[in-house]
């Protein structure tokens, strides 16, 4: 892991995808929490991490290595001075920018997802458009050399060719948060294997083979010393890989 800022009383590392933050049901070792405890000396538990970032989602994610520092870093999130910013590749053109405001809660058909319903908690987020793009003809010949000239015409009549790159700004946490609320609006992101669609991201994977998902930046005051921190973790190879199967609108 890159570290982008460590000292006495936090660490900020940009976390690689596949990689589950804090221990779970389905997997109890082996997480960034586990990493963190015994190779960063953390002596916190769950190692000190005050926020998650689900296993394929990649980048900035921030950790206390003391009990003060925790305590103060959680305020912040719950007063929601924190600025967090994520890079997404969603399905469609997204016209304009917006925001999604709508209530999260456990999906009770499926525990593992999450679903917009006005019984949830509160969630909003915001999201800018940086480029529309496009999968050429070309490409599209490429990727699936199997499909029949049948299959070719229905990728186009259902949009499958049409993406945007977006910058999202959460400002609530919820669990699967800008997932669930870019699927909401019908604009899944690319990969997303629980939010997608099974057809769709099996189609997705042969170019993108994981949810199109990186957290881009954060912006928090430094809990003991006050300082402004604002730490940036650059696209990774996998998803600038991805981006050159597309071409601008």
């Amino acid at each position: 892991m890159d570290i982008l800022f460590e000292d006495d009383y936090l660490i900020v590392v940009d976390k690689p995808p596949g990689l589950v933050s804090t221990p779970s049901e389905t997997q109890t070792e082996d997480t960034l929490a586990d990493i963190l405890n015994r190779d960063y000396e953390v002596k916190l538990e769950r190692g000190g991490l005050v926020h998650r970032l689900d296993k394929d989602t990649s980048g900035v994610i921030v950790a206390a290595k003391q009990k003060e520092a925790f305590d103060k870093l959680q305020a912040q999130f719950q007063e929601r001075t924190v600025k967090k910013e994520y890079t997404a590749l969603v399905h469609g053109f997204v016209k304009k920018d917006g925001e999604v405001v709508g209530a999260i809660m456990r999906n009770p058909q499926n525990r593992e997802k999450f679903t917009v319903d006005p019984r949830g908690r509160e969630a909003a987020t915001e999201y800018k458009v940086l480029n529309r793009l496009e999968m050429e003809e070309v490409t599209v010949n490429e990727l699936y050399p199997e499909f029949s000239k049948i299959q070719l015409r229905k990728l186009h009549s259902l949009l499958y060719t049409q993406y945007s790159l977006l910058r999202c700004f959460p400002k609530t946490g919820r669990t699967h948060q800008i997932r669930v609320h870019l699927k909401y609006i019908n604009f899944p992101i690319v990969g997303d294997e629980k939010y997608g669609g099974r057809k769709v991201v099996r189609l997705d994977h042969r170019w993108c083979k994981r949810q199109f998902l990186h957290a881009s930046k954060i912006t928090f005051n430094h809990p003991i010393t006050g300082e402004l921190l604002n730490l940036q973790s650059p696209l990774p190879d996998d998803l600038r890989q991805a981006l050159n199967y597309l071409t601008m609108e």
